[in-house]
């Protein structure tokens, strides 16, 4: 099997250890790398326990979600993700790279984002029982080898374009400089009208929605460390006119201002 991947990064609240839980991210082989990033899967039990609240901040890729009688493809989510976890229950998703699922579904992935399809609308009947051959397995493992060879199977030829935006994003996420959709053209070669229109069709949101959303986990990041930050050149560092809008983009995505995050995010670790 291949090998598990890091930490997910956008966890904005972590299952607290009441409960049994498991969680697991894991590559793909790869002869599926060209379109996913990886496999993951969260298990949990939480019989004779307080519900609890599980919330993700958006990232610019397409998931399949399978569940018991929920499986559905989902396009990009762009506001914060919330689910509670109560009872006991499994989920098993297949995230696929920014970009890499356009091959599959060949029509701009702006027409499912905040949205989702079912798999049948991809891939026909040919996925009517792959729900209930994933659930077969009770491990991680299992679940992946099924999803594996239905996926490959089906998959597409690669896109140069699909490779080229996953890139993009990639250099979005690792270079916090980065703050601004005509410096994003420029340092890609591309006008700022054909990067939006590749993004467009390719991603399902604009450049300037992913600059922005890892921008905001780059801040984040910081709050949580602990670190002495200074708030109106954190802002300014990360693209903001000012620290007013950066508190208003914060408290919308986060809900609740960067002072409070941090106070919360403090007191969790203490």
């Amino acid at each position: 099997m291949s090998s598990s991947v890091g930490n997910a990064r956008g966890v904005l609240r972590h299952a607290s250890a009441a409960g049994a839980f498991e969680h697991a991210r894991i590559a793909p082989d790869a002869s599926l790398r060209d379109f996913i990033e990886h496999f993951w899967m969260v298990r949990w039990d939480l019989r004779g326990h307080t519900p609890q609240l599980q919330e993700t901040l958006p990232h610019p890729n397409v998931h399949i979600v399978f569940e018991r009688e929920k499986t559905r493809i989902f396009g990009v989510h762009t506001a914060r993700f919330s689910k509670l976890l109560e009872g006991q229950g499994c989920a098993f998703g297949v995230k696929f790279r920014p970009g890499g699922f356009y091959p599959f579904l060949q029509r701009p992935l702006s027409t499912i984002a905040d949205g989702s399809i079912s798999l049948q609308d991809v891939f026909g009947s040919t996925a009517d029982t792959l729900e209930n051959e994933v659930f077969a397995n009770t491990d991680v493992s299992g679940m992946i080898a099924v999803a594996t060879q239905f996926l490959r199977a089906h998959a597409p030829p690669a896109d140069p374009n699909a490779d080229r935006i996953a890139a993009i994003v990639a250099r979005i996420v690792d270079d916090r400089s980065l703050t601004s959709v005509d410096d994003l053209a420029s340092r890609n070669g591309l006008n700022k009208r054909s990067l939006q229109r590749l993004f467009k069709q390719y991603v399902g949101v604009s450049p300037k929605w992913v600059i922005n959303r890892y921008r905001l986990h780059d801040a984040i990041e910081l709050l949580a460390s602990g670190e002495t930050i200074d708030g109106p050149r954190l802002a300014l560092e990360l693209g903001y006119f000012d620290q007013a809008h950066f508190i208003r983009d914060f408290k919308k995505l986060i809900g609740r201002s960067p002072a409070d995050y941090r106070r919360v995010a403090g007191s969790a670790k203490s």
